[in-house]
């Protein structure tokens, strides 16, 4: 990232927010996190609103180039990188500081639109990587061709998202959902499904 005033006002609401929370989160304790003063935040980021607008965002555009990259070869295993990518113990280590940002500033979404519509924007992303993969994987012929691509993805992005919270809230790890959500794609979206294990 660019060092820069504004990015660095913008890296430092990330720390202060994951610290304090939104609620009880001020600018001068954005301040504090640098070398800036209160007078400069305001003089950069008009309001508090803003600047977590701003920060928003900063934080989409990180998220998409996280999620936007597809490794692998076929749909299957770009399904499985992403899901690798959002919900093993790995993913919840590195992100913890992001989830727990973004769980703060949804929780404002009812009573804020300008927000609403931000924290939707990253709801809409990771639905739309979920069905575009799928959606290939049933042109290739690697998922089966009964699924509905954007009914899979709706589940998927709920399930993930659900994690998220979880392991925020709770300190919950996203693990057993991984493992879960794999034999999920074996047994249900996979053209060669595999035998369902007997209990």
């Amino acid at each position: 990232m660019a060092d820069d005033p504004a990015t660095e006002i913008l890296d430092a609401t990330y720390h202060a927010l994951c610290e304090y929370g939104y609620a009880n989160l001020t600018l001068q304790d954005i301040a504090a996190e640098t070398d800036k003063s209160k007078g400069s935040i305001h003089y950069y980021y008009g309001s508090k609103d803003e600047l977590f607008i701003s920060f928003l965002d900063e934080l989409y555009e990180r998220f998409t180039d996280r999620v936007g990259t597809h490794n692998g070869d076929t749909p299957y295993e770009q399904l499985e990188g992403l899901l690798q990518e959002l919900l093993t113990s790995d993913a919840d280590s590195s992100l913890r500081p992001f989830r727990t940002a973004m769980l703060e500033l949804t929780a404002q979404a009812p009573y804020n639109s300008t927000l609403q519509k931000r924290i939707t924007d990253f709801d809409e992303f990771l639905f739309e990587q979920l069905r575009a993969i799928l959606a290939a994987g049933v042109d290739t012929g690697e998922f089966d061709d009964s699924i509905t691509p954007a009914d899979d993805a709706e589940y998927l992005a709920t399930t993930i998202i659900g994690a998220h919270t979880r392991h925020v809230a709770i300190d919950h790890s996203s693990d057993q959902l991984y493992n879960m959500m794999t034999i999920y794609i074996e047994q249900q979206l996979l053209a060669d499904k595999q035998p369902e294990v007997a209990q």
